[in-house]
């Protein structure tokens, strides 16, 4: 297993719904002090929100990861813009011809920068 405070804020990223803090710790098979800490840093680094909830009459917290801002170059393959930029048509993804063109485009861009 990595970093704790890593793994907590993947698991909260990977519930847009939320995440209890006193689930967090068993899931993370970590004892609740060590999950305070990891609530607290991920906290103070602006990575999550941490509101008060209450569970069946106990007070407890529920966790969110914070929206964070796009990384422009994440929406470009090489010279190419994300094509659902300007795209207003209802589509399929697996189908999408011009986003699947622009993903092997990304593909080969990445594969040859490494």
């Amino acid at each position: 297993m990595g970093d704790p405070a890593d793994e907590g804020l993947k698991l909260i990223q990977s519930k847009p719904e939320g995440v209890l803090q006193s689930e967090l710790w068993k899931e993370l098979g970590v004892d609740s002090r060590k999950c305070s800490r990891i609530v607290k840093k991920l906290e103070e680094s602006g990575l999550i929100v941490r509101e008060e909830f209450k569970k069946d009459g106990i007070k407890t917290y529920l966790l969110r990861a914070k929206q964070m801002p796009v990384n422009p170059s994440d929406l470009m393959a090489g010279d190419e813009l994300i094509p659902c930029i300007g795209c207003d048509l209802e589509c399929i993804v697996e189908e999408c011809h011009p986003l699947m063109d622009w993903m092997y485009q990304l593909a080969i861009v990445s594969h040859t920068e490494d």
